[in-house]
């Protein structure tokens, strides 16, 4: 998102904003599956300045899920499925919405609530280092959330596109 229009933030990145009281800062828990298997690190919170809240975690992908991606795209090219597995180096971040995740502050770990290792997996990544835009956040939601209507607000441009379950973070 590297224009004008820009409205999704690294929390690192806005100094004068701060996780509410009630909330807790999972930078640097780890989050794991529906099944307690490790995704990774979170790394970050991506806000989207407008609506004035956290819209997404940024994980930092764990080493293994990284290398059985690397498998599957030897896989899916000795086969020749035509299955789109493009990982550049540097590709290890993946986002996930706040409202997919419940928090365990007792033992600091954070759970994906219905998303499977295989789906994390197969999840399109991104370089930390830059920017993603809403086309990666569409095929990212898409994968998560497969059964939902293509014409839905996946498609949307506007903020519209986070008014759904999977950002409610309350």
């Amino acid at each position: 998102m590297e224009n004008k229009d820009r409205n999704l933030y690294k929390l690192d990145e806005l100094s004068d904003y701060k996780i509410a009281s009630n909330y807790s800062d999972v930078r640097g828990w780890k989050i794991v599956d529906a099944d307690n298997r490790t995704i990774g690190t979170i790394d970050n919170l991506w806000v989207n300045k407008d609506m004035k809240r956290v819209v997404y975690l940024d994980v930092k992908a764990d080493k293994a899920l990284i290398e059985d991606s690397r498998n599957e795209v030897h896989d899916a090219i000795a086969s020749d499925n035509g299955r789109e597995f493009v990982y550049k180096d540097g590709d290890s971040h993946v986002i996930i919405p706040i409202g997919s995740v419940s928090i365990n502050k007792d033992t600091k770990i954070v759970m994906a609530n219905n998303i499977g290792y295989d789906t994390f997996r197969n999840t399109s990544r991104y370089n930390a280092q830059q920017n993603f835009n809403r086309e990666y956040e569409r095929r990212v939601m898409k994968s998560y959330y497969p059964e939902n209507d293509p014409d839905s607000v996946y498609y949307s441009d506007d903020d519209s596109f986070y008014n759904r379950r999977e950002f409610d973070n309350k």
